[in-house]
């Protein structure tokens, strides 16, 4: 499996997803807390089979095999220089390198340990309370290590500066306790939560450190063992464990299972404050929702408040009025056809759709108004067109710019009279409809052109309703996006819980060209492809996007800003460095030096 190592440690990474993010943040894959280490320092991304080294920033160096670079493609045995750490990429697992010592361990006691574990993380697949997970990780705990009580303490909440309280309390006999923080030393776990290092305290009651601590005094403690649960820098709790009885009853060995099992427990408690958090989140979803619903519409931004005034007005008013709705594809023209009619008098009546663009040329005369058996080769029946079977409802025509134009006098003359004549007949059929038409191209250029009529532009043009692209809609996008996954969930079957934080920043910053069509097939792909609960940028195909257009430090933007900046005013002045240093103020050494970086990157790249 590819990896990176830290030579100086030996403790491996593996590299699981397309994109690998390594830094000092605690959000990074890789957390370095190594100095001279920026927040996000480097990339590792999959690209056609290979994995492609990427430094973000050319303020934070990247070197490998002590070679600063900019991109690399990696090889097996790489060393990754990220500030002072040291990174080794390894394609394969290579046994017997990088060796980490570790204490010696009976066999015996390691593989019952590890048969505990896998019964444990067999049980994390089933559908069981969380209350009832951690009780059962504390009984194993608590059955390998000898202790006879543990507890599990949580920080409160989200805020991880509450106060901590016992979530679980378990003894010996897999019996649970009724505890509070008062039944544990505040002392010992003070230490722990300070330090997010492990501990052991073999006889309380004696220990330099501890001895005068009145919780000690109070509980008679003799043997401790505490470990923390920290997942990605974040502490969530500590798991404590206790023997009144036994001194020096814990060992190191002991500890290392410890730390096994809080790990799982670490990971246990962020998935159910994670599930806790897209609960909530959902709720305040289904809430904003009621405030920001137009009948089957999504939205509240101003521009789409402007489209619902319009469909209220119109859809009250008299019901023969032609309505064209404007917008690029996929912005939902036909979701808006079908507001006004259900928001009319016609409500009762049919609502028939038909696009202009997909229906053959030779088909769409007939599709419109309807033939009479033998009218052409293939006619074995009467037909009645769309006008007809619209009678008493609304008829909506999608991208009517399309519409040949020989057709579109035969339109305007069914708007005109109010009546169709199907093809091979000469008898004409009243109608009662209204027509609702829609398009993405620019009729009055089409009309410029040659390609469409005036006069019908005029007939079907009485109000117009123009949409806004789904990249001028705000925060309407994300909003979209959360009401789209839950229902695709539900449609394919899949446990979706919401979309990770990454996911969300692509979704506002991609420019969406197809609009909410685009919007669901990415959504709906990364419901029947995604591997965990939580949709990714990565699931979306938006990784990309996020990589090229991520939020920058305050730090790196305003260098970006300085060093274009004084390119520009360079260009002005021909290049002349020391008028360009008089223009900006600045000691014409700055614009040397400011030279010599950019030559500097230029020979890296």
């Amino acid at each position: 499996m590819p990896s990176l190592v830290q030579i100086a440690t030996g403790r491996s990474h593996p590299i699981l997803r397309k994109l690998t993010s390594v830094g000092a943040g605690s959000d990074n894959d890789v957390v370095l807390g190594e100095p001279d280490v920026a927040e996000t320092h480097a990339l590792i991304r999959l690209e056609t089979g290979r994995f492609l080294l990427i430094a973000p920033s050319r303020t934070w160096p990247v070197r490998v095999n002590a070679r600063r670079v900019r991109k690399h493609v990696l090889e097996h045995g790489d060393e990754i220089g990220v500030g002072d750490a040291l990174l080794r990429f390894n394609l394969w697992d290579e046994p017997g390198t990088l060796e980490v010592s570790h204490p010696e361990v009976d066999r015996g006691d390691v593989m019952d340990a590890y048969r505990r574990l896998a019964d444990f993380t067999a049980r994390l697949a089933e559908r069981v309370e969380v209350v009832d997970l951690l009780e059962a990780l504390l009984d194993e705990v608590v059955a390998l290590t000898g202790a006879d009580k543990g507890f599990l303490l949580t920080v409160d909440g989200a805020d991880l500066d509450a106060p901590l309280r016992v979530r679980a309390a378990r003894n010996l006999n897999r019996e649970r306790l009724e505890a509070t923080v008062e039944d544990v030393s505040d002392s010992i776990i003070a230490k722990v939560v300070k330090s997010r290092a492990p501990l052991i305290v073999s006889d309380a009651l004696h220990d330099a450190q501890f001895q005068s601590s009145l919780s000690v005094v109070a509980l008679r403690l003799c043997s401790v063992m505490c470990a923390p649960l920290v997942f990605r820098g974040d502490l969530l709790g500590v798991i404590y464990l206790g023997n009144d009885n036994v001194v020096n009853l814990f060992e190191p060995e002991g500890l290392e299972i410890l730390m096994i099992f809080a790990s799982q427990a670490a990971l246990l408690m962020q998935h159910a404050r994670q599930r806790h958090a897209l609960q909530a989140d959902n709720q305040r979803l289904r809430t904003a929702l009621e405030g920001k619903r137009f009948g089957s519409l999504i939205g509240a931004c101003d521009a789409m408040r402007e489209v619902y005034r319009l469909v209220e007005r119109v859809a009250a008013a008299a019901t023969d009025i032609s309505v064209l709705v404007l917008g690029e594809t996929g912005t939902g023209k036909e979701l808006i056809a079908r507001e006004i009619h259900q928001r009319s008098a016609r409500a009762s009546g049919p609502f028939v759709a038909v696009n202009c663009g997909a229906i053959p040329e030779n088909l769409l005369e007939s599709e419109l108004f309807g033939h009479r058996r033998g009218a052409f080769t293939g006619a074995v029946d009467h037909k009645l067109g769309s006008f007809q079977t619209a009678d008493k409802g609304t008829l909506f025509l999608d991208e009517i710019g399309e519409m040949p134009v020989h057709l579109q006098v035969k339109l305007l003359r069914a708007i005109q009279e109010r009546a169709v004549t199907r093809v091979g007949d000469n008898k004409p059929s009243p109608i009662d409809i209204r027509l609702i038409a829609a398009t993405h191209v620019n009729l009055e250029q089409a009309i410029a052109d040659g390609r469409f009529r005036e006069d019908l532009y005029y007939r079907i043009n009485v109000v117009s309703i123009a949409l806004p692209p789904l990249r001028q809609r705000d925060e309407d996008v994300v909003l979209i996006a959360r009401f789209l996954l839950e229902r695709y969930a539900v449609d394919y079957g899949r446990t979706i819980e919401g979309l990770t934080n990454d996911a969300v920043l692509a979704i506002r910053k991609h420019a969406w060209p197809g609009n909410i069509r685009e919007l669901e097939n990415r959504l709906k792909k990364a419901v029947v492809l995604a591997d965990e609960a939580l949709i990714s940028a990565a699931d979306l195909d938006l990784d990309d996007d996020l990589l090229a257009d991520r939020v920058l430090p305050l730090a790196e933007a305003k260098e970006r800003f300085q060093r274009r900046y004084i390119d520009e005013v360079l260009a002005l002045n021909d290049g002349n460095r020391t008028q360009t240093a008089r223009d900006l103020g600045v000691d014409p050494r700055t614009i040397f030096r400011h030279l010599e970086k950019a030559r500097g990157d230029d020979d890296l790249d």
